[in-house]
This record gives C-alpha cells, sequence and structure tokens, in this order.
C-alpha cells in the first residue's frame, strides 16, 4: 500500500509539472493574439484625419475594455479546455509509460530465467556477488526516498556516555543500587551459584548452571550456526554479533566451565536421590521429568565442545567429567551415539592420555547400554583401528599397541555379539587372501602384504586366546590358522622374510596361551635350507636392521650384512620361544627330530662361524631337553591312550621346570631389556648427555712453570717448542702440536660446584 501511495504522489507531481508547462505557453499564446487582434482593430495608419477625429475617446476606451474583456474570457474558457486536453494527455504519457517500464522489467525477467538455464555457474556468482542485479525493481526513486528517510531516522547517541571499566566485577557495593541486567554472569553470581549447589534443593541452580553453560559455549561456538538462544548472558567489555550474548571474559568462562565439570554431577545425583554406584536408571526417577530437558541440552553442548576443542589437556578434563556423567546417558540414546563417536575419534588419534579417557568413557557407556550400542561400538572401533594402523613405526607403535589391547577388551565383554563380527572379518581376510592366490597379481597381493592386514591378524590372534574358553569362539580358531599359514605360503621369498617372522610370532603365542599345536617349525627352517648365509655381502652397514616395523626388505637391503645377521637372530629367538612351549610335553623328542636333523645339515653348509656358535647352542639345549623328557617318560607307568594321565603328568613337568625353558627364561629377560632400549632410543639420547666443563683451570707447565693455554689459536707464534721430541706434522701440514700455551680467560665462579672433567696434564697433551 505504501508503494501504491508513493506511485500516485509521484505521478501527480509529474502532472503539475506538465500542467505549469502547458499553461504558460497557453497565456503566452493567448496575450499574443490578443495584441494582434487589437492592433487590427485600431489600425490608425489606414485612417484619414476627419474619421480619426470624429471618433470620440470614451468609444476607444469602451471599445479597448470590451475588446480585453471579450480576450480575457476566450482565453479562459481556451485555458479550460486545454486544461483537459493536458490531463487527458498525461494520463495517457503516464499509462504508456508504466506499461513500457512494466515490459521492461518482464523483460529483464526473463533474460534472467534464460541466463539461469544457460549458464547456472554464472547466475550462481550474480546471486553471491551482485544480488541486486538480480532483485530488479522498478522503484528505485522510491528506494531512493526510503533510505534518505531512514537515514534523517537514524537514532544518534549523546555524548554523555560512560566507559565501562575493566574492573566492573569487582565494583563496591555502593554502585549495586544502578540497575543491572540479571542475565549478565559475573564472577559473584558463579560463587552465589557454588554455595547455592549444595543447599538447593530444587532445580534452580542447576537450570541456571546450564544455561550458563551454554552461554559460555556460545563464545567458542561458530557463529553462523543457529544455536537456541541461552537465558543468561556473561559479563564483558566487547559486544558479540549475537542480540542476546556477550563475548565471556576469559575469567568467567573458566569459572563456569569449572563449576560445571566440579559441582553439576553430584548436584543432579542428589537432585535424582541416585546413590554412589545406584544402577537404576535416572529416567525412572520421579523427578527427572523436570530436568529432562535441561539435562539433555547440557549433553549436547557438552558434545559441541568436545568436537570443538582440540587441547589434550581441556580433552582430559571433560572426558573425565563425562565419564562420571555417563551413567546418565541411558535416558538419551541419540545423543549417546554422537558421543560415542566423538569417542572413538579420540581414542584412535588424540594423544596418549586423552586415548586413555575416552576409551574408558566408551567402556563405561557401553556397559550401561550394552544392548543397544555393543554392536555399533564394536564395527566403529574396528573401523578406526584399521585406518589408524596403516603405517607402523617406532613412534606409532605403542599407540596401536594400545588400541589392539582395548578393542580385544570390548570384544571379550560378550562374546555371542563379538563371534558375529569376528566371523566377518576373518572371512573378509580369507577373501583377499583367496583372490591374491588364485589371480596371482601384483594389487591383490599387496591387499594381503600390507600393516593393515597383519595388524588384524595381531587382532584376532590374541582375542582367540583371551576367548579360548568360550565354546562359540573356539571355532574361529581353525580359519584363523588356515588364514596365517595361507598369508605366509603366498610368497615365500627372502624380501618378505620379515611378513614371515612377524606371521609366525603370532601363531607361537596362540599356541602358547591355548595348547593348541600349530606346525611353525618348517617355516622357520625353510629359511635356513633355502637361503644362502655363505654368499658374501655386497654392502656393509654399521647400523643394525630391525624387523619390528618392517614386512618387506628393500634389495639394497639384502645385499647388507646386517640383513643375514637380523635373519639368524631373529630365528634363533623364534627357534627357542617355539620349541620352550612344547619342552614339557611327553612327545618332545619326536616333535623335535626333524629340527634336529635339519640345524646339523645347515652347521655343514655354513661357514660363518657366529651363525653356526648360536645353532649350536640351540642344538646343545634340544639335546639336553630330550635327555630329560626321555629320562622322566621311562618312570611312567601308565598307558599311552590315557589322555588324562599324560596332562597331569606333562603339567606336572612343566611346573617343575626343563633344561630349554630355564634357559629361555634367561634369555627373554636380556632380549626385552635390549628390546627396550631399541624402542626407546635410549642409546640416541645418550649421545647428548655430555658433560659441560663449568670450571676452567690453570694448567703450569711442570718443566718451564710457565702456564699453558688449553686451546692455541693459530695466529700465535711458533715459540717454546720441544726440541727434544720430533715435530708431527698435522693434516693440514702444521709444523709442531706443542706450543706453549697461555690462559687469558681469568677465573671463573662456578658456586662451590664440584668440577666433573678432570684435569688435562700436558705430559698427555
Amino acid at each position: 500500500m505504501a508503494k501504491v501511495k508513493r506511485k500516485q504522489v509521484s505521478s501527480g507531481k509529474q502532472k503539475k509539472k506538465v500542467l505549469k508547462s502547458n499553461t504558460n505557453g497557453i497565456q503566452q499564446k493567448s496575450s499574443k493574439h490578443l495584441k494582434v487582434k487589437k492592433i487590427a482593430k485600431h489600425d490608425f495608419s489606414t485612417m484619414s484625419v476627419d474619421e480619426f477625429f470624429n471618433k470620440g475617446l470614451d468609444d476607444s476606451n469602451s471599445d479597448s475594455e470590451e475588446l480585453s474583456e471579450d480576450a480575457i474570457l476566450n482565453s479562459s474558457m481556451n485555458n479550460v479546455d486545454n486544461h483537459d486536453e493536458v490531463d487527458s494527455d498525461i494520463e495517457q504519457g503516464s499509462d504508456e509509460e508504466m506499461d513500457e517500464r512494466e515490459d521492461e522489467a518482464d523483460k529483464h525477467k526473463r533474460d534472467l530465467e534464460k541466463l539461469k538455464k544457460s549458464d547456472p555457474e554464472f547466475y550462481k556468482f550474480l546471486q553471491d556477488n551482485d544480488n541486486k542485479l538480480l532483485n530488479f525493481n522498478l522503484s528505485d526513486e522510491e528506494e531512493d526516498e526510503e533510505d534518505d528517510n531512514e537515514k534523517s531516522q537514524v537514532h544518534k547517541p549523546s555524548g554523555n556516555l560512560e566507559v565501562a571499566s575493566d574492573e566492573s566485577d569487582f565494583e563496591d557495593d555502593d554502585e549495586n543500587n544502578k540497575p543491572k541486567d540479571n542475565r549478565v554472569i559475573t564472577l559473584r553470581m558463579l560463587k552465589k551459584w557454588q554455595s547455592d549447589i549444595h543447599t538447593d534443593k530444587s532445580n534452580k541452580t542447576i537450570i541456571d548452571l546450564t544455561q550458563a553453560f551454554h552461554a559460555a559455549l556460545f563464545r567458542i561456538a561458530n557463529q553462523d550456526e543457529d544455536k537456541e538462544p541461552s537465558h543468561f548472558r556473561v559479563e564483558a567489555h566487547q559486544f558479540s554479533t549475537h542480540e542476546d550474548y556477550l563475548i565471556l571474559g576469559s575469567a568467567v568462562f573458566n569459572g563456569v566451565i569449572q563449576l560445571c565439570v566440579l559441582e553439576l554431577g553430584p548436584a543432579i545425583r542428589r537432585f535424582l536421590g541416585l546413590q554412589q554406584g545406584s544402577k537404576q536408571p535416572p529416567h525412572k526417577c520421579k523427578k527427572f521429568i523436570k530436568i529432562k530437558r535441561i539435562l539433555k541440552g547440557y549433553f549436547t553442548d557438552l558434545l559441541q565442545l568436545l568436537l570443538g576443542v582440540t587441547s589434550a589437556n581441556i580433552q582430559t578434563i571433560l572426558l573425565k567429567h563425562l565419564h562420571y556423567m555417563a551413567t546418565l546417558l541411558v535416558s538419551y540414546p541419540n545423543i549417546t551415539k554422537s558421543l560415542i563417536k566423538r569417542l572413538i575419534t579420540l581414542w584412535g588419534t588424540a594423544d596418549d592420555a586423552v586415548r586413555v579417557v575416552a576409551f574408558f568413557c566408551i567402556l563405561r557407556i557401553t556397559n550401561t547400554q550394552r544392548a543397544g550400542v555393543l554392536d555399533t561400538v564394536l564395527k566403529s572401533m574396528y573401523i578406526t583401528y584399521v585406518k589408524n594402523s596403516k603405517f607402523v613405526s617406532f613412534n606409532g607403535l605403542a599407540a596401536i599397541n594400545f588400541m589392539r589391547r582395548s578393542l580385544i577388551e570390548m570384544f571379550a565383554l560378550d562374546t555371542s555379539v563379538s563371534y558375529q563380527h569376528v566371523f566377518l572379518y576373518i572371512r573378509q581376510l580369507a577373501i583377499h587372501l583367496r583372490n591374491a592366490i588364485t589371480m596371482n597379481k601384483k594389487e591383490n597381493i599387496q591387499a594381503v602384504y600390507n600393516w593393515q592386514f597383519v595388524n588384524s591378524l595381531r587382532l584376532w590372534g590374541p582375542l582367540l586366546t583371551v576367548t579360548y574358553n568360550k565354546t562359540t569362539m573356539q571355532q574361529l580358531v581353525y580359519p584363523f590358522v588356515q588364514v596365517c599359514l595361507g598369508t605366509i605360503k603366498l610368497v615365500p621369498t627372502a624380501e618378505y622374510y620379515p611378513l614371515r617372522f612377524h606371521v609366525v610370532q603370532i601363531l607361537m603365542d596362540l599356541t602358547k596361551e591355548t595348547g593348541v599345536f600349530v606346525p611353525v617349525l618348517p617355516f622357520l627352517l625353510e629359511v635356513l635350507t633355502t637361503y644362502d648365509f655363505n654368499k658374501k655381502h655386497q654392502r656393509v652397514s654399521m647400523k643394525p636392521l630391525h624387523f619390528t616395523c618392517l614386512l618387506r626388505v628393500s634389495k639394497s637391503q639384502l645385499q647388507e650384512n646386517v640383513f643375514k645377521d637380523t635373519v639368524i637372530e631373529t630365528i634363533y629367538g623364534q627357534l627357542l620361544e617355539s620349541l620352550t612351549a612344547q619342552s614339557h610335553s611327553i612327545a618332545f623328542p619326536d616333535l623335535s627330530l626333524i629340527c634336529t636333523i635339519q640345524i646339523k645339515q645347515f652347521l655343514k653348509k655354513c661357514k660363518n662361524a657366529n651363525y653356526n656358535r648360536k645353532l649350536k647352542q640351540i642344538l646343545e639345549k634340544i639335546q639336553q631337553n630330550c635327555e630329560f623328557i626321555e629320562n622322566e617318560r621311562a618312570k611312567v607307568t601308565f598307558n599311552i591312550t590315557n589322555f588324562k594321565q599324560i596332562e597331569g603328568w606333562e603339567a606336572q613337568i612343566k611346573n617343575k621346570g626343563t633344561p630349554l625353558s630355564t634357559y629361555f627364561e634367561s634369555w627373554s629377560k636380556l632380549r626385552t631389556i635390549k628390546k627396550n632400549k631399541q624402542l626407546t632410543n635410549n642409546e640416541e639420547l645418550g649421545d647428548y648427555k655430555l658433560p659441560t666443563i663449568k670450571k676452567v683451570k690453570r694448567v703450569i707447565n711442570k718443566e718451564s712453570g710457565e702456564k699453558v693455554e688449553l686451546f692455541p689459536s693459530d695466529s700465535e707464534d711458533e715459540e717454546g717448542e720441544n726440541i727434544n721430541e720430533k715435530p708431527r706434522r698435522g693434516k693440514r701440514g702444521g709444523k709442531n702440536v706443542n706450543k706453549k700455551f697461555v690462559d687469558e680467560s681469568g677465573p671463573v665462579d662456578d658456586g662451590g660446584e664440584k668440577d666433573i672433567v678432570q684435569d688435562i696434564e700436558i705430559d698427555n697433551w
């Protein structure tokens, strides 16, 4: 309606302008016409003298008056007629003008629609950068008038404005008479809440505290996102872009977070009447309905805070608070899923301390909501474990081991649910292995020979070991062992020896803990028979080679001397460990027979004394253990088919100890110490712990009694040479090394500390 009125006013103005111009023109025309008539009526040049004198002055005056009156009447009538004609012309002109402008607008809109279909990218660019061009409006002049009116109506603040001080929270009580906004959070309000939350039996303080937490969250939240407005604001000295919030001061922000973390959880439990360790769901409490909506909003804000915070210390504090509040999440399954997703991300990618607390939160939430959450948690954690175990290094090995052990604990919670997941994932590994064997292509082999595949085997092996007492999980041992053996046999070349040793270690751990016999000795002895250890190395490397973080050895590493050393060392350790696991068996002499024969053959072929010495030591321990078992077995009186008595006899021998197991225990302790040094890089760190000279002592020449400078400069004169000794030629052609030194450093204050560097004797120098 306002736009229509403005259009009528503007059209009226245009009409008035046109009327004025037309009436002025008509008046000018009429006046000229009258003058012409008068001149034509009283043309004295054509009169004679007699006719001029016969006419009187009165007649001329009357005639002129009549003429003037007639002209005025005629002109007025003509003006009225002309005015009507002008009005009709103006109306026709304005209608035509409006029609033309409307046609232009329609044409502009049609052009824009064509542009939208033909070039949508350019149309989107115009929407982002020049939206006024798309929103074409005919009333541009009216908009300008509106802008002028708005500018004239802008509020101008008065000059008597007060500036807020930085110490507004600590003003005197005398200034409290001034009106204040109760929604502004101050440190005094936080102190009041801290005292009230212990005594308030209603939900008022809890509601105020959760709303204050929401206000604090808005300070670090994204301003573009739509947030539910909070009841409170937090006092600060810079205004935010949101109309209901102020930017938090750091002291108030920290106070709100600290108060919620420390006091909110116990206060909610007191309000609901939940005792410590109670398993009652919160939604079954009578007062839960009073804080249901508030508690849901608080958990949502806590999730947003966990998504936005990157500091490890703050994440640890928030996760500990969430661990305390985890039992209250039973009533909010939708929020629980989002929280678990974030917790699993932290468990897989965050720092070590954050990983541990995140796992405890996942474990507690899963225990309280096992029926609805466990299936999702197992799947998500396994996918996260596989994603983050793609690369293995000494720095990341601890994190991968932690994820594997914690995931094993999660799978062990409920074997009936875990069986389905373990069966599915072992089947996936078997499918990858089958494709690699049948197709024999490079990409299919690489799908098996990678760290993700090996780390999956490392996960399922210990899991089957832990859950072997469950009948459902025992069924998965055989397919798992077949996948491991197929992985070893896929590419049995020297460059994949590290992968072979990793898989053999997995099978040995399974055999040791479960008692399931897996024939791993042939895969170790195969290396001794197939690889030529007498071949001379082409490259020499002083740096030791570790198979801990390797699956494949490069061609250059195969040519180094350390490769053969590492292979022999690994075979030595795994042979000991495998034989020790069967050292108490009544059939040990028979099991070790093939191993003894192949080791003797290797000793005949190998010419390296170091390698022969290690394998001779193993051979001696095997023979000692065989003699021990044969002596004990000779005393047996029960039948060989009596399996229960055989199991009892083996348990007795195991507790008693065998020569091989005794030697392996002492050797494994030394190996563990050595491995820990390698993992922690103690040798490298030791190089940086060099002693520092805290005091420089003067050294006096015993023969001459003169002071000697420790580090002479090259520009000094070569005086005071020792004639008795022969001159030493340096690398750069210096004549003498022994020179006269002068100490000009002066005394050094060492604070009474004892010097840790020995004095340098000039004779030794």
